[in-house]
């Protein structure tokens, strides 16, 4: 039960006046400072700010874009570049941030290398380069910080792959199986190699799994759905579906236990079945469609209603 709801029901319940209640209030703790805001607030402020300095150095080569020759434009990415590095070494307290703002400087140096020599790489390429040479930075400083981002523009450069190799186009078309299905294994690789066994190694937390998690469900269930509504229903419908339905299985077991990450993947499995029930009563349908929807509402919300018991389950299981 809430503390703070309990306590209001304990004053309605003795009639206590507004001095007795503040100091009831007073007495249970709520009115102190959270034990961990002396901990968080600063490493949030200074996480924000890395963020806002980082992405405000982007913005500002690009305002002042005719003005700052090319030279300039290099030299002021670089020498971020290697003064966040030097003082995140120099500043252990700081690493994070100020691995962050190195992080989003590597970016903005390849971002800016591409507009300059126009070297005709496709932007996959640029992104996994940025993966790849920030992965030691990133390894260094073995914070959460770092790792989501880094997940986040590893498997944007996944993504983008799978567009170059469709014919640039978000498209799903049975052609495309194998390189959309390289595209979800490729992804899940990445996820794999955060999980909390190779935190030891990795420094990654709980976060950047989650990050990662979430982007790959959409990725998977979107490009299922993209075979599920072409005109015969295509093979990422089915691999999709099974593939999400492993990583639910292997989610729920006692050893892998993710809750969030359960959750993610049961939603885009949900919704996988419910669509694929929802083409298979819309296919050669022409009677009462108030019918048809009242019976995909039911089994919408009883297969919703089985998967939150599902996980709730697990979850008391892994806290006992």
């Amino acid at each position: 039960m809430d503390l703070r709801l309990a306590l209001y029901e304990l004053a309605d319940r003795h009639g206590l006046h507004a001095d007795a209640s503040r100091r009831l209030h007073r007495l249970a703790g709520l009115e102190d400072e959270p034990d961990a805001a002396a901990q968080w607030l600063p490493r949030g402020v200074a996480i924000l700010a890395a963020a806002l300095i980082g992405l405000g150095l982007v913005f500002w080569i690009a305002a002042n874009w005719e003005s700052l020759g090319r030279a300039g434009r290099f030299g002021l990415l670089q020498g971020v570049l290697l003064a966040m590095c030097v003082a995140a070494m120099a500043r252990p307290a700081a690493r994070a941030p100020l691995g962050l703002i190195a992080f989003l400087a590597i970016g903005a140096l390849f971002a800016f290398f591409g507009q300059t020599y126009q070297t005709g790489a496709d932007p996959w390429q640029l992104f996994a380069l940025w993966t790849l040479l920030g992965l030691p930075l990133v390894l260094a400083v073995r914070s959460d910080v770092l790792w989501a981002p880094w997940t986040v523009v590893a498997l944007s450069a996944v993504s983008l792959w799978v567009h170059a190799h469709t014919g640039h186009r978000w498209r799903v078309e049975p052609d495309d199986l194998r390189a959309h299905v390289m595209g979800w294994l490729a992804a899940l690789a990445l996820v794999a190699a955060l999980l909390p066994m190779a935190r030891r190694f990795t420094g990654a937390g709980i976060w950047s799994l989650r990050t990662g998690l979430t982007l790959w469900v959409v990725m998977v269930t979107s490009t299922a759905l993209g075979g599920l509504f072409q005109q015969h229903v295509g093979a990422h419908y089915g691999l999709g579906v099974l593939l999400l339905a492993g990583a639910a299985l292997t989610l729920a077991s006692p050893r892998f236990a993710e809750i969030y990450g359960l959750s993610a993947v049961a939603l885009g499995l949900n919704t996988l079945l419910v669509a694929g029930l929802a083409r298979w009563l819309a296919e050669g349908h022409r009677g009462d469609w108030i019918g048809v929807l009242f019976l995909l509402g039911l089994v919408a919300a009883g297969l919703l209603a089985a998967t939150v018991s599902g996980i709730l389950r697990i979850a008391r299981r892994a806290v006992q």
